[in-house]
């Protein structure tokens, strides 16, 4: 779940930054930038997380527990896959690419709308506050939303 949240808010605040009024649509470079950084994130959580809890034992242990720490962050990176998918999409046909954001920022706030359900859901909540629990995560969206109207 944090992967999934976290990596789906980071696509959203890459999408709304690359998006420049009065610039030429850049869908593939975008795309591949959203990939980039979430790799980037990804390796640097998942280092981070092998650091604060690293233990003095063998180097090949080490590396293990540091290589499991690396693969427990793919959820990040393919949380961001619907805004690379998106992007391309777009690039092959040649869609605006504001109304591309508009629609990037409302699945992703959707998605975070519906994992943060599911979950709740899964781990036994009720479905009114299951919700709920859903509509907490889309505000992290719905935050991005305003703000990039805001700044734009």
């Amino acid at each position: 779940m944090f992967g999934g949240v976290y990596g789906t808010v980071l696509a959203s605040g890459l999408l709304a930054a690359l998006d420049q009024a009065g610039e030429e649509s850049t869908p593939f470079y975008d795309a591949s930038w959203v990939l980039v950084t979430a790799v980037a994130a990804a390796l640097a959580h998942g280092y981070s997380h092998h650091m604060s809890s690293h233990q003095a034992g063998s180097a090949a242990h080490g590396w293990r527990v540091l290589a499991r720490a690396l693969w427990n962050e793919w959820p990040m990176i393919a949380a961001t896959l619907p805004t690379v998918l998106l992007l391309l999409a777009s690039g092959l046909t040649h869609w605006d690419s504001h109304a591309v954001t508009a629609v990037g920022l409302g699945l992703n706030t959707a998605l975070l709308f519906a994992w943060g359900s599911f979950v709740a859901l899964r781990v036994g909540h009720r479905l009114g506050p299951a919700l709920l629990k859903g509509l907490a995560d889309a505000t992290f969206g719905l935050a991005i939303i305003v703000a990039n109207a805001l700044i734009k």
